[in-house]
């Protein structure tokens, strides 16, 4: 039945799904398909703070500038503000605006073109409009000075690039510009800010949205598989979530969600895009991207509950689900876990001397001086201790790092000498002569940028399961720096660096603990190239011909060995560093030239 002008009108007014089914026809497009009449009804009716998560070329951009100017239509008075990644786009998003108000006639009692009105690409007025500073229409890039604008509604369209969000520091700073669209909203009842766009990755800035109270609606090209239906975490739109209720999961996996696209068409984007971009674009799963550009994960790495005196020669891994330990959270990607190992040899091994420190120094300030004890015995790394320090490099640290290195037997200390230029291992070498610690220390200097640095020594060596972590370094890791808030305390934990570095300039944004880890191991590096069987089997048979000899020569002594065990060991130990402290020359010590001078002389010795 033909609607009356009257009823027309209030449809018009009253219904956005009419409305674009209108302005379709005007434009010479077919019907709105499914996926573009749910972006309508959540458009009208979704709330203050929205965000629409679609797949590529759904037409969300298109559907969004319509409802702007049906939005103008209801209310001549509105002022909208378009912002984009690029100033380009923004503009290309009002121009759609204004040629549409213009060209079709049911809107053109909003066309205000002339000499003398404002009427460009960048901003302009509807007619009927209340003078203002603010235009009905303003279009901006998202680095481009906002201040002094006012807006009812506030349109981000794809504020989220590949070249603004690559990393940490980006997306923090591409946050903290998406804070001033609240400063300029006009506080009203009907204000609204309604976000569109695609994740990059995992750590997407639409993802931090949803914290500030950003409801999304996610609509993928395809229905999720079952293995994948849990990175979408409850928010599939509610039209795919009815479907698959009504119908079944294994039923509906991979078909077509939407008209736009059929399933041929999509087969060719997924072939000429490949997998991992086809799901990301198109799926909006992060999770595979995620897993190619972030190469270190907390599963390949054996978690036990280390002996300060006995060393596990041998350590199988495996991340079978039995070994999952759920009692210990994992700051990391979706899928990764802590887990232990299969099994233990049974070749329990006096702690190497082979034991270092490793010294990330930073000043006072929002960085970390990392620390961390490394043993290496059989081809494995042993990570034994982690710590932290937010004081810089003073008294109280240096001495907590060198009792770290006696507590652990450590013979070296190695300390990063791009901060301080020696600085630092002239004031730890200054506090061993005090404290009468005989520890030898060596600087090493990066010239190779740090991200690549870091995943250069550590990802072969976690990918081969050779770095082995005490499950104390794990839970000091989650419990240090209660006192911060939460987002940031995260940020400083060594699980949370590793999982999130990746190859990227300025990937994280703190990366003290794992730089200290990486120094250490990379020192290891050109000792692991043996069997871990074979290495524990060789230290086995040197410790047995050992024991054989000892008995020939001092059959008393072997006996009371014997009995006695690692206690007298232990005591033997103590009394020889005691004596090599009483003979070291005052300014003894394996020192590069450099820090000699810092100390202030030349020469070794006084």
């Amino acid at each position: 039945m033909a609607l009356s002008q009257e009823q027309l009108q209030t449809k018009l007014l009253s219904d956005f799904s009419f409305f674009l089914r209108i302005l379709w026809r005007h434009l010479g497009l077919p019907e709105p398909t499914r996926a573009q009449l749910a972006m309508a009804r959540y458009l009208q009716y979704g709330g203050p703070r929205i965000q629409l998560q679609m797949f590529r070329g759904c037409g969300k951009s298109w559907v969004t500038a319509a409802f702007v100017i049906w939005t103008l239509y209801c209310d001549v008075n509105k002022k909208v503000l378009v912002v984009s990644a690029s100033k380009q786009r923004a503009d290309d998003f009002s121009l759609f605006v204004q040629r549409c108000i213009v060209d079709f006639p049911f809107l053109q009692h909003l066309d205000n073109s002339g000499k003398d009105n404002r009427w460009s690409r960048v901003a302009f007025d509807v007619k009927g409009a209340e003078p203002s500073q603010s235009p009905s229409v303003k279009s901006v890039g998202i680095t481009s000075a906002m201040v002094g604008s006012r807006a009812d509604l506030i349109v981000p369209d794809d504020i989220e690039s590949p070249i603004n969000s690559a990393t940490d520091i980006q997306r923090e700073k591409l946050l903290q510009l998406t804070t001033e669209f609240e400063s300029i909203l006009i506080p009203k009842p009907s204000s609204r800010i309604i976000y569109l766009g695609t994740p990059q990755s995992l750590f997407t800035v639409y993802s931090k949205l949803e914290v500030r109270g950003y409801k999304a609606l996610v609509w993928p090209s395809r229905y999720p598989s079952e293995e994948s239906i849990s990175s979408y975490d409850g928010r599939l739109a509610e039209e795919l979530e009815t479907d698959i209720r009504e119908s079944t999961l294994s039923a509906l996996a991979g078909q077509p969600t939407d008209t736009r696209f059929t399933d041929a068409l999509l087969r060719e984007r997924e072939i000429v895009m490949g997998k991992a971009n086809f799901q990301l674009q198109f799926q909006l799963d992060t999770s595979m991207s995620d897993m190619l550009r972030y190469p270190l994960r907390l599963g390949d790495i054996p978690v036990v509950s280390l002996d300060p005196r006995k060393c596990p020669g041998t350590v199988i891994w495996s991340q079978d689900p039995a070994n999952r330990i759920g009692d210990l959270e994992a700051i990391s990607l979706p899928g990764d876990h802590w887990f232990r190992p299969a099994r233990l040899g049974d070749d329990w091994l006096d702690w190497p001397a082979d034991t270092i420190v490793a010294v990330d120094p930073s000043g006072r300030g929002k960085d970390e001086t990392g620390v961390v004890v490394l043993s290496q015995l059989a081809g494995n790394i042993y990570l034994r201790a982690l710590r932290g320090f937010r004081e810089g490099y003073s008294d109280a640290t240096l001495t907590a790092i060198l009792k770290m290195g006696l507590q652990y037997g450590a013979t070296l200390c190695l300390v990063e000498s791009n901060f301080g230029d020696g600085t630092v291992v002239a004031l730890l070498q200054k506090h061993a002569r005090e404290m009468q610690i005989p520890m030898t220390f060596e600087e090493t200097r990066a010239f190779v940028r740090k991200e690549e640095r870091i995943l250069d020594a550590l990802e072969p060596v976690t990918t081969q399961h050779r770095l082995i972590v005490d499950r104390g370094v794990v839970e000091y890791d989650l419990a240090s720096n209660q006192d911060l808030p939460l987002e940031e305390r995260l940020q400083k934990t060594l699980a949370y660096q590793l999982t999130r570095l990746s190859r990227d300039k300025g990937a994280l944004k703190h990366d003290d603990r794992v730089d200290a880890l990486a120094m250490g191991v990379a020192y290891f590096t050109d000792r692991l190239n043996v069997s871990q069987f074979e290495e524990s089997k060789k230290i086995s048979q040197e410790a047995y011909s050992a024991m054989l000899q000892r008995m020939e020569e001092d059959p008393t002594r072997f006996v009371d060995d014997l009995v006695l065990g690692d206690a007298r060991q232990r005591l033997q130990r103590a009394a020889e560093r005691v004596e090599q402290a009483r003979n070291r020359p005052r300014h003894g010590g394996n020192v590069s030239a450099q820090v000699r001078k810092a100390m202030g002389g030349g020469q070794k010795g006084p």
